[in-house]
């Protein structure tokens, strides 16, 4: 088994990254030969989708030039961890009700058209299939189906047009309502992932 761990935090010692850990912890438990891929997105930052790497994108590969082929190598790094993946966990922490800016730039970077996706007379297939996907939440508040939980949509939408469809969500909850929630929240999100992943 080959596990990719994502940790989209601004933080260093991040709630989202312990619960994203437990997960990785309980998986190796269960698969002692598994290996793990770190990519941490705070100590190794992913530049943002902009102009220039746009222009790169769409230039074909012949004509860039090595400034443009730098760049694209950069997405190609992150694609080619995820294609070996049989797992991925995802640590995301709620940020202003959505995802970091760091998490949505590795979105960017491995959602390629012809690559990881592509583009059918049906409408988009994804060709990321045959992954599992975990997914830590850490959120200060309570937001778990409720309309203030716009992660989880968000989430399983952008998966899903990846081609990935077996995604379970783990959540830390109330983190920062108080030390008796926050060791709450944590506690839930443990039993939970010790109950998924035997």
């Amino acid at each position: 088994m080959n596990i990719l761990q994502i940790n989209a935090s601004a933080r260093q010692n991040a709630n989202s990254t312990r619960v994203a850990d437990a997960i990785v912890a309980r998986l190796r438990d269960a698969n002692p030969a598994a290996s793990v891929v770190l990519r941490d997105l705070v100590r190794d930052p992913h530049p943002i989708l902009d102009e220039a790497a746009l222009g790169a994108l769409f230039t074909p590969a012949e004509q860039r030039t090595p400034e443009q082929a730098a760049r694209v190598a950069l997405d190609d790094a992150l694609i080619a961890e995820v294609q070996a993946a049989d797992v991925i966990v995802l640590g995301v922490p709620m940020y202003n009700l959505g995802v970091p800016v760091q998490f949505k730039s590795w979105i960017d970077a491995i959602a390629r058209a012809g690559v990881t996706f592509r583009y059918t007379e049906n409408g988009p297939e994804g060709l990321l299939k045959g992954k599992k996907v975990y997914v830590g939440l850490a959120r200060g508040g309570r937001y778990r189906d409720t309309a203030f939980d716009t992660q989880v949509p968000y989430l399983k939408t952008v998966l899903a047009f990846l081609g990935i469809t077996d995604v379970s969500f783990f959540y830390a909850e109330g983190l920062n309502m108080g030390p008796e929630a926050a060791q709450q929240g944590f506690a839930e999100a443990e039993a939970d992932i010790a109950a998924a992943i035997a």
